[in-house]
């Protein structure tokens, strides 16, 4: 099956079957979202729901955080992943959107990757779900599922991933589609153990046609 053909019947079919998706992080503003994606990473979505909500009380936005003691801040996320490094980013995070851009963040996505705290994966989240802007994040899921269903080919990071995904998805479904192959991989394509059976995608999906058909 041709590369842009297996793009237009995956896109369809989560098009048809799942026509609302998006980030399971729980948020109501801008600030509350950059903190949770920050505390998300290597950490699950579950785990950083748990802890944002008394977070949120203690540093309602970014000026309070600015200015908070690091100590208190690991109090509160310390059941997360790498809370030290996570303490540190969100607090140098914070900073940086008083100081540099009024507390407003930035639409940009080359300007978000200079903020502490925000990689690639970060910055494209945030631009695509706060500002709607096309582009995809490639975290694990999306980088495991895109390869299993044979979206990418050979793609040995995450940046050749999105690089090979935007060429083929169309702008207006950029945003929606990371989140599609998020919850794909955390639901069905599984990383050990796929659910290849009752996957809808199956017939498409190059990993299922050649090594589980053998």
């Amino acid at each position: 099956m041709r590369t842009d053909e297996r793009f237009r019947l995956v896109l369809e079919y989560f098009q048809k079957h799942q026509p609302v998706a998006e980030t399971e992080l729980v948020y109501t503003e801008p600030y509350q979202l950059v903190v949770a994606v920050i505390l998300s990473a290597q950490c699950t979505d579950k785990r950083v729901n748990m802890i944002t909500p008394p977070f949120y009380r203690v540093f309602p936005d970014v000026d309070s955080l600015a200015v908070a003691d690091p100590a208190e801040v690991f109090e509160l996320i310390r059941s997360c992943s790498y809370p030290n490094n996570k303490t540190k980013n969100l607090i140098a995070m914070a900073k940086v959107l008083v100081e540099k851009y009024g507390g407003i963040l930035p639409s940009d996505v080359a300007e978000l990757e200079t903020i502490p705290g925000i990689g690639r994966k970060t910055a494209n989240v945030l631009a695509s779900v706060i500002y709607n802007k096309p582009v995809i994040a490639v975290d694990t899921h999306v980088f495991r599922v895109s390869a299993r269903i044979g979206l990418t080919t050979n793609a040995k990071n995450p940046l050749q991933t999105e690089q090979q995904l935007v060429k083929h998805i169309p702008e207006n479904l950029r945003a929606i589609a990371h989140h599609w192959l998020i919850l794909h991989g955390r639901y069905v394509c599984l990383a050990r153990k796929p659910k290849c059976e009752s996957c809808g995608l199956k017939d498409l999906c190059r990993y299922f046609l050649t090594e589980k058909a053998t």
